[in-house]
Order: structure tokens, then sequence, then C-alpha cells
């Protein structure tokens, strides 16, 4: 049975994220960026006054939203993630080390569709029984393209709650426990039979905290995020900038390395790799699973926002990718590429080589820093992907089955904790490809609504 499904979903996955889908996802990209004049380029110093410059500005949002910079840090705890970690380690092992550049690329036009996202979420919101703020693709499908297309809204929602189980949930729980295993097993903490009682136990423990946030409604979702996201991402960034410093020398060398093997990676792969597009839709692929332009998932979030200008939290989505995958990506990028360790190319790879870079620096002690690292990633993108299949199932079933959705989504952590994964790993990049295709079609309809509304916000 397993087998069949595994034949089923490779075949659908070598389909979405095949040429149609690289076209759709860099199209749509490059049409909305050139419609507005490459606004991610043209603004990204006023992005910075705005997102950056107000970050620390304290306000309490109204009842049913989230601030600005709450919203943000639960679109950004969704996506900073073990894609950040997992998914850019097995980019590079399997696109080689070219796919970098071309996750690069797709942050450079992402960067503008999640720009344009967000400022749709917002604009097409509306306000639920409850009097919370929900917004997202389905919302701006059916109020910006009307009801004849309340189908295609339906077909997002739908596989939006699909994949929250797998993306946002089982393979996040699934590298905690593989995180916390490895660090006690390093320093003799436990013994190898008895990593299934752990894992057990963690399952629970993860299942209890995430059902006691998400039951706690908006607000309580982004006081717990907007502690958390900062504090991960700083951890993060000195740990890998550690790595950099250290390896000083290395770095020019693996920057012009990632640049030539985007077009020619059986150069620097020893052959095991040697199409280009192999390397772009590796790139491509994990970039959107680590930064979600394209799928629609973070302007969920960014609709909570306590704001009256849709195009200043847009902004938010600007900065929102480039922090996601300019930054961090490419730190874990250089980690690997710099520190030394040997990357089986051709060979599917994970959490472990990135980890492996990390301890090839600084030594084993690095496994707890690391391990707390990915934990906290992992926790920050459950309780974000739980905001996201909650909105999902309530567009299709309506507010009175949220709770029985959150009850359900965090019992998934216990599969996650006690089960292994390798298969759903791929179900979640597929499902991710599927949800993208609706999402996509509304924005290249929408594309005038987004280039109306900025020019409205400048005229201002």
């Amino acid at each position: 049975m397993l087998e069949i499904i595994e034949k089923i979903n490779s075949a659908v996955n070598n389909f979405v994220w095949g040429v149609p889908a690289m076209i759709c996802i860099i199209g749509v990209g490059l049409l909305l960026s050139v419609r507005t004049g490459f606004l991610q380029i043209r603004e990204f110093p006023y992005m910075l006054k705005v997102t950056i410059g107000r970050m620390f500005h304290k306000k309490e949002a109204e009842e049913g939203s989230m601030t600005p910079f709450q919203a943000v840090c639960t679109a950004l705890a969704a996506t900073v993630g073990t894609g950040n970690i997992a998914g850019v380690a097995g980019a590079i092992a399997i696109g080689g080390p070219g796919a970098v550049f071309w996750m690069w690329v797709s942050a450079f036009l992402g960067m503008c569709t999640k720009f344009s996202e967000v400022t749709l979420a917002v604009h097409f919101r509306e306000k639920n029984e409850k009097g919370d703020y929900v917004g997202g693709p389905m919302y701006y499908i059916k109020n910006g393209l009307g009801p004849q297309f309340m189908w295609l809204a339906v077909i997002y929602s739908v596989l939006g709650i699909l994949t929250v189980f797998g993306t946002g949930n089982a393979t996040q729980v699934n590298t905690i426990t593989a995180a916390v295993d490895s660090a006690l097993l390093s320093y003799g903490i436990i013994s190898p039979d008895m990593t299934r009682t752990v894992n057990l136990v963690l399952g629970i423990l993860i299942t209890l905290v995430v059902l006691l946030v998400l039951v706690g409604g908006i607000r309580r979702i982004g006081r717990v995020t907007e502690r958390l996201v900062p504090f991960m991402a700083v951890l993060y960034v000195v740990l890998a900038v550690g790595v950099l410093v250290l390896n000083a020398g290395r770095v020019p060398g693996v920057l012009a390395v990632i640049v030539k093997s985007a077009f020619s990676p059986s150069a620097f792969t020893g052959g095991l790799i040697g199409s280009m597009f192999v390397s772009m839709k590796r790139g491509v692929s994990r970039g959107i699973f680590s930064n979600e332009a394209g799928l629609g998932t973070g302007s969920i979030a960014h609709a909570t926002a306590d704001t009256r200008d849709a195009v200043r939290q847009g902004y938010w989505g600007i900065f929102e990718v480039f922090a996601d995958t300019i930054v961090i990506c490419t730190l874990t990028a250089l980690v690997i590429l710099c520190s030394g360790v040997e990357v089986s190319y051709g060979a599917a790879a994970g959490a472990e080589l990135t980890i492996s870079g990390f301890v090839c620096v600084y030594g084993s002690w690095i496994s707890v820093f690391t391990a707390l690292a990915m934990c906290c990633f992992a926790f920050s993108t459950i309780i974000g992907w739980g905001l996201y299949g909650t909105r999902c199932c309530e567009f299709v079933f309506g507010t009175k089955y949220n709770k029985v959705f959150m009850i359900i989504y965090s019992l998934m952590a216990l599969v996650g904790a006690t089960m292994d994964l390798g298969l759903l790993w791929s179900i979640a990049e597929t499902f991710n490809g599927l949800m993208a295709i609706p999402n996509l079609i509304a924005m290249f309809l929408l594309s005038g609504t987004v280039v109306k509304l900025v020019k409205e916000y400048q005229r201002k």
C-alpha cells in the first residue's frame, strides 16, 4: 500500500513541481514585479522604515486582532521553521550548491508575490461571528473575484486543511524529537532503546501546549509568537554568523560556487547532479516551502493585523521573505558549504547535515544549542500553521467546528513524535505545490487590484 501511495505522490509531485509550476511561480512573481515597478527594490528603504523602524512601537490591538508586529511574527513563526534548516540542506544535497542561487531568485520575485498576498488579504478581509478578523486567499478569491470563483476558494481551503497536518504539524514534531534525541544521546543521558518512550512523552507535551495556545485565540497566539520568533531567530543567526567568521576565507569562494553551480551543477557535484533544471526545481520548491510566497498562507496571519492600511501591512510581507530566505536560508547554506562538512550529493539529506556543519566548527557541545533552535523553529511553525488550518476549516465548515479541528490538529503531534515520516515529507511538499495553484490563479487575476491599491497608497 505504501509503495502505491509513494508512486502516486511521486507522479503528482513531479507534475506539480515540474516545468508548468516553475513557469507559474516565476511568471506570476515577475508579472507582479513588473506591474508594481519592481516595488521590492524601489521601495526597499521605505519598507525597512515602516517595518523595522516601527517594530518596537508598543500598542495594544483591538479585540479580535493582533498588532501588525504580532501578525508578522505569527507569519514568520510559520515560515521560519524546519524549511530553513532541513529544507535548505535537502535542496543542496539533491540540487547541488546552485539550488541556493535559484532560492534567491524565487525569494526576489517572492517578495512582490508575498507583498501582494498580504495587501489583498487585508483589503478583502472580513470579521467572523466572534468578531475576529479573518482573511487570506479564500477570502480574496471570494470577495475579490466574486461568487463565480467560490469553488476555487473552497478548493484552496480543503487543500489547506489537508496540508497543515503534515507540513505544519507531524513533520515539525518529528524534527523536534530528532533534535532532542540527538542531544540526549550525544551526552549519554538516554540509551537508544529509550528514544521511543522519550518521543511519546514529547508528543504528549507538545499536544497539550499547542492545544492550550490555539484555544486561547488570536491574542494568545500573537503574544506567544512575538516573544518566541525574535529569540529563536537571533539565537540561530548568531550561531551561523560565528561559523562564517571562523571560516571567513572560504565565504567568497563558496558564493562563487553557488552562482556557477546554478548553471553547471555537474562541474561541482562530481556529475551526480547534472541537470540545471533539477537544481532550479529544488531551489524554487524549497524556497517556497520556507517563505511560503505563492502559497498565500502567510497572508492569513497578516489579515488579523489591527491596521487600516492594506499596503502598509503588505510591506511586512516583503520583510518576511527577506528575513526568512535571503537572511536565514542563506546563512544555513553557507554554514553547510563553508564548514567543511561532507555533502553526499544526489542523496536525501535533512537537518542532520546542517547540525553537522555547526558541529564541525564548534564541536559536539553545540548540538544542545542547535537542538534548542530547531525546537523553537518547529514549535513556532506548528502554532502558525494551526492558525492557518483553523481559518481554512472555518471557511468551509463555519466557526462551530474550530475547536474540533484544533483538537485533531494538536493530536497529530503524537503521530509526528512516534512514527517514521520519510514519505510524509514528500507528501507535504506535494500538497504545498497543490495549494499554490488556486492562489497563483487568484494573484494573476487580481494583479490589477494590487496595482490600484499601491497607486492609491502612494498618492496619499
